[in-house]
């Protein structure tokens, strides 16, 4: 069960200063924002929001991350992303008032600041950063989505694993072709993310490691090739 914390508004706005859209907001924004919020640990495993339940808060990561997903019927699951602090999430029904779209879990014990609707949305109406911030999110969101539907519509299984690999990769830069992801997502968070099955993921990785692109060193996944790596992808993608 989430346990509700007690935070000094000065640790509320440090934490919520980390939070993309928030980053320029002035020191006395974030101490109007932080007196609407609520703070909630939630541990390893613990739900945070259910599909299609009536629940209306918007969410800050402060500290953790979390996993966005749908289970079918049958009970399986597809993975639709993972959020990490300074993320947000709980926007969409906040904004158009309809049921959660999607599951949300706690991947790791994760620290949240929760704000109500009606709260959020007179923050964007009174704050021209923050509604700009906002609509760029969403832009993005759709962008990142027409994405993902191209690559599932057109792609081959072994392409749309490659494309997730660079997704995550271009989150986790190390250097000017190299990016370190740690911990690597399992085989089969892999599978769930792009729709197939783990044995399609293993032999995906293994080709990749013998052509020297990736290199698995117990927990953490290094990709040793960006560079080679995206132009396999946009070889397939084509113009998108």
């Amino acid at each position: 069960m989430a346990i509700m914390r007690q935070i000094s508004a000065e640790r509320a706005c440090a934490m919520l200063s980390i939070i993309r859209e928030f980053q320029a907001l002035s020191s006395s924004n974030l101490l109007e924002i932080t007196s609407v919020c609520h703070w909630y640990r939630y541990e390893e495993n613990e739900e945070i929001i259910r599909f299609h339940d009536k629940s209306n808060s918007v969410f800050f990561i402060a500290q953790g991350e979390i996993r966005v997903a749908y289970h079918s019927l049958t009970g399986h699951e597809v993975i639709l992303c993972d959020l990490a602090a300074g993320e947000m999430f709980g926007e969409l029904t906040a904004i158009d008032d309809r049921p959660r779209s999607a599951t949300v879990f706690a991947k790791t014990s994760t620290l949240l600041a929760s704000m109500t609707a009606s709260d959020f949305m007179e923050m964007i109406f009174s704050n021209r950063y923050v509604a700009n911030a906002i609509l760029k999110r969403l832009t993005s969101e759709v962008r990142r989505l027409t994405e993902r539907v191209y690559d599932f519509s057109t792609l081959a299984v072994s392409n749309r694993i490659q494309a997730e690999l660079l997704r995550i990769a271009k989150k986790n830069i190390t250097g000017p072709n190299t990016a370190l992801i740690s911990p690597a997502p399992t085989h089969f968070e892999i599978a769930n993310l792009v729709s197939t099955h783990r044995e399609a993921v293993t032999r995906e990785l293994s080709s990749l490691t013998k052509k020297k692109i990736v290199l698995r060193k117990g927990h953490d996944l290094h990709i040793l090739n960006i560079a080679r790596l995206t132009d396999m992808v946009n070889l397939v993608r084509g113009s998108i």
